[in-house]
């Protein structure tokens, strides 16, 4: 019995060695953002890895991906250091025009992002992000805003057209209400912003189960981001907007960004 209790508290210490949970205070969020980070449990002291930004969809929190995933296990198994924060329910993880306390891009640019790099051993060139639903929506729209910090990115399920979210999501009121018929809900959508990418020759992935609501959106931003001539790989695949999904995506995700990092 004596060995048995003995192996369990060295289990778990070497476990939670590879976790930790950072809280932000930040005066760019309304409420206190916790970071839950992954790290692989076998690694070199001098190593540099590579990094994956996992964002959780609207109503979730930073448990999320964890619960669907489980991200020690990913850490483990392809190296990564895995980062998934939290995007207070409904943040969008934008920049609100209309809320001054909500401002998650610059939150995650100033604070979030400089902060894992400087606490964790990542390697800057091979940072990736990822997300779905709402954070499908917010991974793409803060790569487009500054792709040389990252490698790649992706979004499952994506909320890439906002006017998807007109009347609900929680989108209406970050936005400022506006009417259904204004420009504003393109002005911060992923689907107008890809131009951005045109001539960036930085891969990007994204899917959407055919059963799921953001279907059609994300058929029609493939179209673009082939008109655009934009190294952008879409699968089209059967699936609903829920966890049985995202449990099978996040794998292909994963497995397209380690062609990146091992190119």
């Amino acid at each position: 019995m004596k060995l048995f209790l003995i192996s369990v508290v060295i289990f778990f210490c070497f476990s939670a060695s590879a976790q930790k949970q950072i809280v932000f205070n930040s005066k760019n969020l309304p409420q206190a953002d916790t970071v839950w980070v992954f790290t692989p449990k076998k690694i070199s002291k001098k190593a540099k890895l590579p990094a994956v930004i996992l964002l959780h969809g609207f109503s979730g929190n930073y448990k999320q991906w964890n619960n669907i995933m489980d991200a020690q296990k990913y850490a483990d198994a392809y190296g990564y250091i895995l980062i998934c924060p939290d995007g207070l329910y409904k943040s969008w993880y934008m920049n609100s025009p209309a809320k001054p306390d909500w401002q998650y891009e610059s939150f995650f640019f100033d604070e979030l992002l400089p902060k894992m790099k400087t606490d964790f051993p990542i390697d800057p060139s091979k940072i990736c992000i990822t997300g779905l639903s709402m954070g499908g929506h917010g991974a793409l729209s803060l790569f487009l805003k500054h792709p040389e910090l990252f490698l790649s990115a992706g979004s499952t399920s994506g909320g890439v057209n906002l006017r998807d979210a007109i009347g609900k999501f929680g989108v209406p009121e970050l936005l400022g209400n506006p009417d259904k018929d204004s420009d504003i809900w393109l002005k911060y959508s992923v689907i107008t912003n890809i131009e951005n990418l045109a001539g960036n020759k930085k891969p990007i992935i994204f899917d959407c189960g055919s059963d799921d609501f953001f279907y059609v959106s994300n058929n029609a931003l493939k179209k673009k981001c082939d008109s655009l001539k934009i190294n952008a790989t879409y699968i089209s695949q059967p699936g609903s907007h829920n966890s049985n999904y995202w449990k099978k995506s996040i794998q292909q995700q994963f497995d397209f960004f380690q062609k990146q990092i091992l190119n």
